[in-house]
């Protein structure tokens, strides 16, 4: 079946805004079993959409489109996907209900505006918002020799509102329109510690048998990380699956630290809290960014008893017991230093596992011993404190990442026991 994305929005092609529709739409098609063949982003003119629509319309046998659906000028959607197709426009009043409904719980005036969302093309099927006004809509376009098309679905642009109208509306409808031939099993295992390359010299030949069979095997460099992919369809798909994941968790070992969409900071937060363990932060270079991740994920509280952002020395000295003398000789971005932050925020906070990160950013403040990219991680814990040199040079915010994602890793090595 060949599936094409259309995302609608003038701000996409001005850069003012990410399109994460484009990677989330196919990470959820795909994870189901349906792969696109095509994504297209075009701006809000009458000419793109209708261009856009007509070429996919002649293709494709579904298609998905985003945005536009909304009660400003610039939402043209609707209406010229209806134009395109000879559907007249009505009102529909369960919506113009659901609109006046959604205001009056939020006891503000309802715009006269927003009653044009409730005009719903004719033969289509209504999509109700449960976080939002404008509904999505599915439609079957008519017939003929140039339409490839069996289905048409058109969704609101913000994630809030797309997102949870396509995985409990939109899905059951694929599913019943379009059932999948065999079964359909995707597996990603996430790594951490080695490079691509070196992933797939260890794991392509152990994986030979299973690939000649026809299991897709695909690999994507992360910050800090390596996913391996496995994709099968046919009746040993989970079973193929299964041997393939147990093969390279053998080979991988420790490297291997979560499956499919579990982050790192899961991992710990998981780990942590099985042990009835607690975890402290003392930051300087990441700026919080390991606190950021940490919070992020449900029962942190459980684990995380306290994050520091020392960045000045004197800071590193007040509230860590960073002592002056060290950073004198050693300066703030040393072994030295980061043991005596890990050590520092452990005992402040009685925590059994402290994380300390210090090192030099960019794009200034780098010298020839101490270059820009250097950073210092630590841990302490009961057994002791252990301390590592990395060299990140990146931007600012790729080297906060890729910080944060070297000391996580370094904790649940830790943990585990794992050099």
């Amino acid at each position: 079946m060949r599936i094409e994305i259309i995302n609608t929005g003038s701000e996409l092609m001005l850069g003012r805004v990410l399109n994460t529709h484009q990677q989330w739409l196919c990470r959820q098609l795909a994870d189901r079993g349906y792969t696109v063949n095509r994504q297209v982003a075009i701006d809000d003119s009458a000419p793109a959409i209708e261009g856009a629509v007509r070429e996919a319309l002649a293709r494709a046998e579904l298609i998905v489109v985003t945005g536009g659906l909304g009660p400003t000028s610039d939402d043209r959607t609707r209406d010229l996907i209806a134009a395109l197709l000879g559907r007249k426009l009505g009102e529909d009043p369960a919506v113009v209900a659901h609109i006046e409904g959604f205001f009056a719980a939020r006891k503000r005036p309802m715009p006269a505006s927003t009653r044009i969302q409730a005009m719903v093309p004719e033969g289509a099927s209504v999509l109700m918002n449960a976080h939002g006004t404008a509904p999505g809509l599915v439609m079957e376009p008519a017939g003929g020799k140039n339409a490839a098309c069996r289905l048409l679905v058109m969704l609101p642009g913000p994630p809030r509102e797309l997102r949870p109208m396509f995985t409990e509306q939109v899905v059951p409808i694929l599913r019943e329109r379009f059932p999948l031939p065999a079964p359909f099993v995707c597996r990603t295992l996430k790594t951490s510690g080695m490079g691509e390359s070196q992933v797939e010299e260890k794991i392509a030949g152990p994986l030979r048998a299973l690939t000649d069979a026809g299991m897709d095997l695909g690999y994507c460099a992360r910050i800090g990380e390596v996913d391996v992919r496995f994709v099968t369809r046919g009746t040993d798909a989970q079973k193929n699956v299964a041997e393939a994941e147990r093969i390279v968790r053998e080979i991988l070992g420790p490297l291997v630290f979560a499956a499919d969409d579990e982050q790192l900071e899961e991992t710990i937060v998981k780990l942590l809290t099985n042990r009835k363990q607690t975890i402290a932060l003392a930051e300087s270079c990441t700026g919080g960014a390991i606190a950021d991740r940490l919070t992020n994920v449900p029962g942190a509280s459980a684990v995380f008893l306290a994050g520091l952002v020392t960045y000045s020395n004197e800071a590193k000295q007040k509230f860590l017991g960073v002592r002056s003398e060290t950073l004198a000789q050693h300066g703030a971005v040393s072994e030295a230093t980061v043991r005596e932050m890990a050590e520092g925020a452990r005992d402040a906070t009685g925590a059994d596992y402290a994380i300390s990160v210090t090192g030099i950013a960019g794009p200034g403040g780098g010298t020839p011993e101490k270059p820009v990219g250097t950073v210092w991680i630590g841990v302490a814990s009961a057994s002791g404190t252990i301390a590592q040199r990395r060299f990140n040079a990146f931007d600012r915010e790729t080297f906060k990442n890729v910080t944060s994602q070297h000391a996580l890793d370094m904790l649940r090595r830790q943990i585990l026991g794992i050099s």
